[in-house]
């Protein structure tokens, strides 16, 4: 089951709209939902929320340390209080997937993603959870910390913020370890139902031929 809940991002406003913050924006919503408050705790560098959910204590956490040193303030936290590193799920922009899409995984790389590179050195593992969104790739190798630090085009931030909704629905199962179960909700993406096609000439509808 996973008790601590992790979105990466940069803190201060000038990063707030960025790709590269879809971790916050998860956490954020997810706090919204449990009408949580994330208050700023020192001992952390993190904003932080405790809350009592079906009798088991659920802690949501974004560090404010900056994307590159994120995982100090998840290794301090999950220590302080016991969780290992299974019962952690780190939210993140993924480049590799598609705006309006995520993937759930257990373990792997870090791919290159640094709040992940710095999670797995202060956690000493690479076997937590995490919640990848999908922000999309700019097509060249070059572009790409330009791309996550810029805002998405507002088609894109709009299927990613209809993704976070959707993914949110799996905080139940993954609440109580029911893996399987929060892996399909967040795989399963219907695309959006295309607009049947207007016929040429007249609004008006063809008449009925008789039988």
């Amino acid at each position: 089951m996973i008790k601590l809940f992790v979105g990466l991002g940069n803190p201060g406003p000038e990063y707030e709209a960025t790709r590269h913050n879809a971790g916050f924006w998860w956490v954020d919503a997810l706090a919204r939902e449990l009408k949580l408050n994330l208050v700023s705790e020192r001992s952390y560098q993190a904003r932080v929320a405790r809350g009592n959910i079906h009798g088991q204590t659920v802690w949501l956490l974004e560090p404010q340390t900056f994307m590159n040193l994120s995982g100090r303030s998840v290794a301090g936290l999950a220590r302080f209080y016991k969780i290992q590193p299974e019962e952690i799920l780190v939210v993140h922009d993924e480049l590799d997937v598609a705006p309006g899409q995520a993937k759930l995984k257990f373990g792997g790389s870090h791919a290159g993603h640094n709040g992940l590179r710095d999670i797995h050195a202060q956690l000493g593992t690479d076997d937590y959870w995490r919640l990848r969104i999908g922000i999309g790739h700019p097509g060249v190798k070059s572009e790409v910390i330009n791309w996550v630090l810029k805002k998405p085009a507002p088609d894109q931030r709009t299927a990613m913020e209809e993704c976070i909704t959707r993914t949110l629905k799996a905080f139940p199962a993954l609440l109580a370890g029911e893996m399987e179960k929060a892996t399909l909700i967040v795989h399963t993406h219907k695309a959006p139902r295309p607009k049947p096609p207007r016929p040429q000439g007249s609004p008006h509808p063809p008449p009925e031929k008789a039988p």
